[in-house]
């Protein structure tokens, strides 16, 4: 003889699916507890979004980190060890403007055959590494996926789309700032919108950065806006990386804010012989108030060239003097910065790894 009793059940939960056990009997009789009946349920689990991320610095561990914390099942692929091991080892951590911190769980990959399948790329490397990230997405990303950039400088869609094809390749920029503290951990800079381009398959990529907090914006003309940040990226990022000071000094100094007028203006009348629509129509003004509002950044070709890295100046003063040349409108300051920061910079270096 015993007594029985039914309890609340629990659930298990497998791959897709979950396994919930509504109630069980239980008996207690003199040998002790015995389970005499229970009810099964069955229900389908959402699986969380996926994304692919490539890069391992700065504005790639922001991104990271947001959409981590909204919930996304992101893969970070990259080549750089110690961002990788840290990666893998503490997750992705956000240290935000007041000093708090957290940390969030990605997956880590260095081989692109680990990461098939995945629907979405977002493309944050450096400008010199696109040629590669091309490569990587060709061997991984699905026939209909699509890979977002939202790098620095001129010619990274052109470079992806010669590896995939242009229906894969989606353009955008942001202003957003970053500086990367130490592997895996990143502290957020300026704010900006993400502003993206036209694209039949960007909705849902679109989404997922919405509910990761970003303010998205979509344009029809985003060649134009991305030409319109090189003018600000041309005129700020070389001087603050040849004289190793933060944003806002450029002003402070009238030969070197002249400088800066001057970079800014031939950018933008390269951009305009070439049929761009800018978003501004005061090229000096537009560079200045950028730098006032970000006034204690420090850019990413100054962290790059005090850390000895390759920086991105080709793809911002060397593209502007290309085109420049394409178009018959001379960039002599451009030039200037383009060879100066090249020589200061790790152009000239071996440099192993990624950030």
């Amino acid at each position: 003889m015993g007594f029985r009793f039914r309890v609340p059940g629990s659930e298990l939960r497998v791959t897709g699916y979950g396994l919930r056990v509504t109630s069980y009997e239980l008996r207690v009789t003199s040998y002790g507890l015995r389970v005499t009946s229970y009810e099964l349920q069955t229900f389908a689990m959402i699986t969380p979004p996926s994304l692919l991320l490539l890069g391992t610095g700065a504005l790639a561990s922001l991104f990271a980190a947001r959409l981590a914390a909204a919930g996304v099942d992101v893969t970070m692929l990259g080549t750089w060890p110690d961002g990788l091991a840290a990666l893998r080892r503490d997750g992705v951590r956000l240290v935000e403007a007041d000093g708090s911190q957290q940390a969030w769980p990605v997956r880590v990959a260095a081989d692109p055959a680990e990461c098939r399948g995945l629907p979405f790329a977002l493309v944050l490397v450096k400008a010199w590494q696109t040629e590669r990230a091309g490569q990587q997405l060709a061997t991984c990303l699905p026939a209909d996926g699509l890979a977002l950039t939202l790098q620095n400088g001129w010619g990274n869609r052109e470079a992806l789309e010669l590896a995939l094809g242009p229906q894969r390749v989606s353009l955008g920029i942001t202003t957003l700032g970053a500086t990367l503290l130490a592997p895996g951990v990143v502290r957020v800079g300026g704010q900006g919108p993400v502003t993206l381009g036209q694209h039949p398959r960007l909705q849902p990529l679109a989404g997922l950065l919405r509910a990761a907090g970003f303010e998205v914006r979509m344009a029809g003309d985003v060649a134009g806006l991305a030409w319109g940040k090189l003018v600000i990226n041309a005129a700020i990022n070389p001087l603050t990386a040849l004289l190793r000071v933060p944003n806002g000094e450029l002003l402070e100094r009238p030969a070197i804010r002249d400088m800066l007028g001057q970079a800014a203006s031939e950018a933008a009348a390269v951009g305009l012989a070439q049929g761009l629509r800018l978003p501004f129509d005061d090229p000096v003004a537009a560079a200045e108030e950028v730098a006032r509002r970000t006034a204690a950044n420090h850019s990413s070709m100054y962290q790059d060239v005090q850390a000895g890295r390759p920086t991105e100046i080709d793809a911002i003063c060397g593209a502007v003097v290309q085109a420049g040349q394409r178009v018959g409108v001379p960039a002599p300051v451009n030039q200037t910065l383009w060879m100066l920061v090249r020589a200061a910079g790790g152009e000239w270096w071996t440099v192993n790894g990624e950030r």
